[in-house]
């Protein structure tokens, strides 16, 4: 355990770039995911039947197919089609985006949906455009809602980029397993990934429960003292791996 540990402090610079890689990969991954979402979402709401059609076949093909395997087809099998060698880094963010983004168009959607019929009416009496109603009235209720199981799909994303070292990315799983197959502390190597990995979920659900909190203030909702530090429902989690239907 000593040499495991002498040798992470000598590794740290190494170490140090692997977390930068893998917080780049879960940021810049969620950014994709997040814009995939609304507009998949969205056109799923639209009254034309092309835009619900081209939503539904893009979610389901991302939420029907591995992850493992569209990482894998994106880093090996795309440079064969275009003829250019794709980074490491950026085949792990599409390949995040564009999974989770299929997951999270079915939490806009129904979370759009579930905003009571009522506010849409009262817009609409208001005479608001629906661009102006969707973006005042709707999305504002609906954020509140959709949060919650964001939050569940960005943990999922961030424990999805260990993937990154099976197509040599230098992450933060590549760098711990150099240090494990020099040092041979397998045990000291693993429980120090996990303890890491868990320090950097606790952090992104802490940041996820204040984003929460100041949604609920501007809609004028109530917020208990605990709720940065409270955990995701099983409503929500359900949400998030089944879609909201």
């Amino acid at each position: 355990m000593n040499d495991f540990f002498s040798a992470f402090a000598d590794d740290l610079p190494q170490l140090r770039s692997g977390l930068w890689v893998t917080l780049e990969a879960t940021v810049l991954g969620a950014l994709v995911a997040l814009l995939l979402s609304f507009v998949l979402g969205l056109m799923s709401l639209s009254r034309f039947l092309l835009s619900r059609g081209v939503s539904r076949v893009v979610v389901e093909f991302f939420r029907g197919t591995s992850l493992y395997v569209q990482l894998f087809w994106l880093y090996y099998a795309m440079p064969s089609l275009t003829g250019y060698e794709l980074d490491p880094l950026f085949c792990g963010v599409l390949a995040f985006g564009l999974n989770y983004g299929a997951y999270g168009a079915e939490v806009v959607r129904g979370a759009v949906n579930s905003v009571p019929r009522g506010q849409h009416e009262a817009a609409i009496a208001l005479n608001m455009s629906p661009l102006h109603r969707m973006r005042k009235v709707i999305l504002p209720q609906a954020w509140v809602q959709m949060i919650p199981s964001f939050t569940n799909l960005l943990i999922q994303l961030l424990k999805a980029t260990p993937l990154l070292w099976l197509i040599s990315a230098a992450d933060l799983m590549t760098a711990i397993e150099k240090l494990r197959s020099r040092t041979g502390e397998t045990l000291t190597a693993y429980v120090t990934l996990l303890v890491c990995y868990f320090v950097l979920a606790y952090a992104l659900t802490l940041l996820m429960n204040l984003l929460e909190r100041s949604a609920k203030r501007r809609l004028g909702l109530a917020t208990g003292g605990r709720s940065l530090l409270k955990s995701r429902s099983a409503v929500a989690a359900a949400q998030t791996t089944g879609g909201a239907r």
